[in-house]
């Protein structure tokens, strides 16, 4: 008889991942360790040191992923020749990114992330995510005709993420409820701040002093 081909072996990295991603959304990103996961996966306490040097490579590695797929979800929409259209499509993303992957955007936004210097593919990826916010954000000013200014871009895009967060957090509570608001107001707040960033994001800054050096 012929010899049975051997099974194949487990890949322990995606198995390790997975099982982290599972403690955390679970117990909470405090209560993951390497430990915890070879606990679970029934292998060695050292197995998963074989793919991560430590807790926060493993953190690392799940919040690089994160920002990858949300920077996906973000760009899934085809580019039109309308920026304001194109913007209200990225805002229309993002906050069905919340609504439908709540444990990846809580990763993202409300975790104690590790040293963005020890983890540069993490920060890479997060820097990508917010570059097509500011991709969106630098089309169209271009398409108004008037300078572009880097700085100015940027704190346009602080300006839109503030929002666009604070309504991802409020639609995750209860506070709407608690206060007794119109039920539909949750659903037609997306659309009118949506909305409202055409008009907001047309309006020059109004400044008392001269403009901030930028960071250095």
């Amino acid at each position: 008889m012929p010899t049975p081909a051997p099974k194949p072996r487990p890949d322990l990295k995606e198995a390790c991942l997975t099982e982290a991603l599972t403690i955390i959304e679970q117990e909470g990103v405090e209560r993951l360790s390497l430990r915890e996961v070879a606990r679970r996966l029934g292998v060695s306490h050292q197995a998963p040191y074989r793919h991560f040097p430590s807790r926060d490579h493993i953190l690392a590695e799940i919040v690089a992923r994160t920002f990858d797929g949300f920077a996906r979800h973000l760009d899934r929409h085809a580019t039109s020749g309308d920026p304001d259209a194109d913007m209200q499509a990225m805002g229309e993303a993002y906050l069905d990114y919340a609504a439908t992957r709540p444990l990846h955007y809580r990763l993202m936004f409300a975790t104690p992330l590790p040293d963005p210097a020890s983890h540069p593919e993490m920060t890479a990826r997060a820097h990508h995510a917010f570059d097509l916010l500011l991709t969106a954000l630098r089309r169209k000013a271009e398409a108004s005709g008037g300078r572009v200014d880097p700085q100015a871009i940027r704190l346009d895009a602080l300006f839109v993420w503030s929002a666009l967060h604070g309504l991802a957090t409020l639609r995750s509570t209860s506070i709407l409820a608690t206060l007794d608001l119109d039920h539909t107001l949750s659903a037609r707040g997306g659309e009118h701040m949506l909305a409202r960033f055409g008009p907001a994001l047309a309006a020059p800054a109004k400044r008392d002093g001269p403009a901030p050096e930028p960071a250095r």
